[in-house]
């Protein structure tokens, strides 16, 4: 680990306390590559674990490429989930808390067996067919993340903050799992085909597909397994991953109620206090 990378890391735990708007990063310790970027999101990862507890799983960020250009970066990015903030719904959280709140509404999956590179077909690449049985459950899910205060017309000179910023992420809301999820959806799609819908205060604010997550929830989640294999490390057993919204992030305010209603799930719920 380089020093540079523990700099950031320190820095943006700072950064988060003191609920600073995003800024450039300070010129001695900033990130030059995608690799620096990651190696200092390690870094921050394990510094905020000594508050918000152990890595218990994966997030995917910037599934299309619109919001990849959007921040500067030509592939999606990979976060981690921490024990202490992934919590069953229904759920509340304190606006105060973040710099600025956002959320997202997503699909999550539990993993039965660990992805490690495939071996005995000819790549050590996943795809959606490879990650199929190792996925033992699936939950409708709602992502709690902290922008602080971005100005989204100059993300893109912080497209390798987000990165080392573990993308953002301070949570995850997890309705109930289904283990029968091999029986949602059409026959031809699976998961792609369920449609889900955000409300906020009884009102839709918006929907969206399986499909919309890089063409099938399954495709985002052997790109995450790809990424943390080529990091050294697997989506493993008993982890979960969150792959990516359905939905336009959303910006709730105090005393807001938010929904999420995943096709052949009962509705999962967050109050913002």
């Amino acid at each position: 680990m380089s020093t540079n990378a523990e700099a950031l890391a320190t820095w943006l735990v700072e950064q988060h306390q003191d609920k600073a708007a995003i800024a450039a990063m300070p010129d001695a310790i900033a990130a030059q590559s995608r690799a620096e970027a990651i190696e200092a999101q390690e870094a921050f990862v394990r510094l905020k674990s000594i508050v918000c507890g152990p890595p218990v799983g994966w997030k995917i960020a910037l599934a299309t490429p619109v919001m990849q250009s959007m921040v500067g970066l030509d592939a999606p990015i990979a976060g981690r989930l921490h024990a202490k903030q992934v919590i069953d719904s229904p759920a509340k959280t304190e606006h105060g808390s973040y710099g600025r709140l956002l959320v997202e509404f997503e699909i999550a999956v539990r993993l039965g067996a660990d992805l490690k590179p495939p071996r005995g077909r000819g790549t050590s690449r996943h795809d959606r067919y490879s990650v199929l049985d190792a996925v033992d459950a699936v939950a409708p899910a709602m992502e709690i993340a902290d922008d602080r205060r971005a100005d989204y017309d100059r993300m893109a000179e912080h497209g390798l903050q987000l990165i080392a910023d573990n993308a953002w992420n301070e949570g995850a809301i997890i309705g109930r799992w289904r283990r029968d999820w091999r029986t949602l959806g059409s026959a031809n799609e699976g998961l792609g085909s369920l449609g889900g819908v955000a409300l906020i205060n009884d009102e839709s604010v918006g929907g969206g597909f399986g499909r919309d997550l890089m063409g099938h929830p399954l495709e985002a989640l052997a790109w995450l397994a790809n990424e943390a294999n080529d990091r050294g490390a697997c989506l493993c057993k008993g982890e979960l991953a969150i792959l990516g919204s359905l939905v336009r992030s959303k910006f709730p305010k105090p005393g807001d109620r938010l929904q999420f209603q995943l096709e052949g799930f009962e509705p999962i719920f967050l109050r913002i206090t």
